[in-house]
């Protein structure tokens, strides 16, 4: 059975692992923190890789970024990593092919193949973590675009310039529908500059009415968003994903998204592929092979 090398890149942390072509983790999964400097990253990646490249078919990048449609690099600026990261050449990382995708889109196709929208031609997945990711499977295939950067979730929530985003325009989905959009939702509707995303939850479980009030707010805000995905795609499923989408009430969201849609009835469910369902879309997408065989 053919095998990845699978390294997930994050602003903060790389972690790598052995994938089979069934999407199977058949490996220790290998946590590193992320490097500040461009030359140290470029370091650890030929470390990762040399230890294991004679292992493994192929090397399968999950990264934070827009994905060119080459699946060989880095589109543009992520912001949360050393600025010269999208210059990586990748392929001169090692003598196996290398490919890259971007994280969203591998996590997107590990639930399409294995996880909570398998067997659904079409579907959308959401990370709801610091920010937004986003993922778009269209009739079996994942949607990148022209260049491949689609799936980026900065479309508009409202027009006023209420809210500046961390892509630099104003009131973007991400920007009410994220951990970070949920505590300034929250110190807007209490006044208050000291409240924590991790001081939402909490009140929020305990039944405090101010932060059940917030945490409401917040969830609407994603419930608009999840309607206008809806509308454009047309979705078997839309998957929530990453560590905010654990408080959601799915069942509440179908039923609303489908109150309002003009296209067929969807459903909302939460991801099931895990934590390290970037590494493993990624390994099951440069290996090319449907793990159902």
């Amino acid at each position: 059975m053919r095998k990845a090398l699978a390294i997930d890149v994050g602003g903060t942390k790389i972690y790598n692992t052995i994938i089979d072509e069934k999407g199977k983790i058949i490996s220790e999964i290998e946590k590193n923190y992320t490097p500040e400097t461009f030359e140290e990253i470029k370091s650890l990646f030929r470390k990762i890789i040399s230890k294991y490249e004679n292992d493994v078919d192929v090397i399968a990048f999950s990264t934070c970024g827009a994905v060119n449609n080459q699946n060989t690099g880095i589109l543009g600026s992520t912001g949360n990593i050393a600025k010269e990261y999208p210059s990586m050449d990748f392929a001169s990382l090692s003598n196996k092919k290398v490919f890259v995708e971007n994280d969203a889109n591998c996590a997107a196709w590990a639930e399409h193949i294995i996880g909570a929208s398998k067997g659904m031609p079409y579907s959308i997945m959401l990370t709801l973590g610091t920010g937004v990711g986003g993922g778009i499977i269209l009739d079996n295939k994942l949607y990148k675009g022209k260049s491949g950067a689609a799936g980026e979730m900065h479309f508009k929530m409202r027009t006023d310039k209420h809210r500046k985003c961390t892509c630099g325009a104003y009131d973007c989905f991400e920007s009410y529908a994220s951990g970070t959009g949920l505590k300034i939702t929250a110190e807007e509707m209490l006044n208050s500059k000291d409240i924590t995303t991790y001081d939402v939850i909490d009140g929020w479980k305990k039944g405090d009415e101010k932060m059940t009030a917030v945490f409401n707010r917040w969830q609407e805000d994603i419930l608009a968003g999840l309607i206008g995905l809806a509308n454009i795609f047309d979705p078997d499923v839309i998957v929530l994903s990453g560590s905010m989408a654990e408080f959601v009430d799915t069942a509440y969201l179908t039923d609303a998204v489908n109150a309002e849609i003009v296209t067929r009835p969807t459903k909302v469910v939460k991801a099931t592929t895990g934590n390290y369902s970037g590494m493993i879309g990624a390994a099951l997408l440069a290996l090319g092979e449907n793990a159902d065989g």
